[in-house]
């Protein structure tokens, strides 16, 4: 319970990542022995859990999985303390304590149980977008707003009863972005009505004077002029039709590039979980990439066998297509 409180409220107030430093300390050996303790707590932490049963082993194990994460987090923001070392540990941790949340919904039943998982989903889809962002949610950014005084007041609950409030503050936050961002969406729908109405009282006004006018030309020339604006509103009405049609494959082909790319960063996410449940694989140290359904593995581990086993991780997620490791040995 403890830890599932501490990473959330690191979660919301963005602690550890945060800051704008770009230094890089490149120290491999240093960096090798933390990831290596961090292994050997975790072993030791599993070994525990074996001696219990059912939904606590369950969750004493993702305890284990998460201070594991934890400590690598700390570890490669030592070692390479930038932007995209940032987004992977605070991406490693969101998914971690996802695995927690699930775990301790588990032990739920019920309508209890549909609602705390509702809820653990909730707060890890707005922990990975803070973790891509690179921000602590600042107001003005788009991105859900978490306020250091609703953190406090959370921190002065125990139990079930702080977990609730972390997660019910981060549901506000993001309930609170939509209902904003729905509000933006509506007021320029609004503004573009007014726009179009005034433009369409404009061209009645015109056509109104031009038709007064033509009335008082003789019928010849009246004749003349309606064939003109005859041919005038079909030429119109064909490039309204192309535009039209135009706009239309475009918004398929941008529809379709969105798909795809949506798809991408799901593989992407379900091969870095993957990943991470791999008890004895250094998942911190592996960058995963996906583009078109073909998974892309870089990065650095221990032996062989674990570049392996992170290749087969990522041939088993249902849509990968292919797999093409750059993985080497430290």
């Amino acid at each position: 319970m403890k830890l599932l409180i501490a990473t959330l409220l690191a979660t919301a107030a963005g602690a550890s990542f945060a800051a704008p430093t770009f230094a890089l300390n490149h120290d491999p050996a240093t960096y090798r022995n933390a990831t290596q303790k961090a292994a050997a707590d975790y072993r030791d932490a599993i070994a525990k859990c074996d001696t219990m049963s059912g939904n606590g082993k369950d969750v004493c194990v993702a305890e284990a999985k998460l201070a594991r994460t934890q400590t690598e987090a700390k570890a490669m923001a030592k070692y390479s303390n930038s932007p995209a070392s940032r987004e992977k540990a605070r991406t490693n941790l969101a998914e971690a304590e996802f695995t927690l949340a699930k775990a301790r919904c588990d032990g739920k039943s019920g309508a209890e149980k549909d609602e705390c998982m509702n809820n653990a989903k909730s707060v890890h889809t707005a922990a990975l977008a803070d973790a891509k962002a690179g921000r602590n949610s600042p107001a003005g950014t788009g991105a859900p707003v978490v306020t250091a005084a609703a953190i406090d007041k959370c921190a002065q609950a125990t139990g079930d009863t702080k977990t609730a409030c972390v997660i019910e503050t981060k549901l506000s936050a993001v309930r609170d972005e939509a209902a904003a961002a729905a509000n933006r969406t509506a007021n320029a729908a609004d503004n573009a009505g007014d726009k179009a109405r005034e433009a369409g009282a404009d061209a009645a006004a015109k056509t109104r004077e031009a038709a007064a006018t033509a009335a008082e030309k003789t019928k010849a020339v009246a004749a003349t002029a309606a064939d003109k604006t005859k041919e005038v509103a079909q030429a119109a009405t064909d490039k309204t039709k192309d535009a039209t049609a135009e706009a239309a494959d475009k918004t398929k082909d941008a529809t379709a590039k969105t798909r795809v790319a949506l798809a991408d960063t799901a593989i992407t996410t379900k091969v870095k979980a993957g990943l991470v449940k791999e008890p004895d694989l250094e998942s911190l140290g592996i960058h995963v990439e996906t583009e078109k359904g073909v998974v892309m593995l870089s990065g650095f581990v221990n032996s062989k066998s674990e570049a392996d086993k992170a290749v087969k991780v990522a041939k088993g997620i249902d849509g990968v297509s292919n797999v093409k490791s750059a993985i080497q040995v430290k």
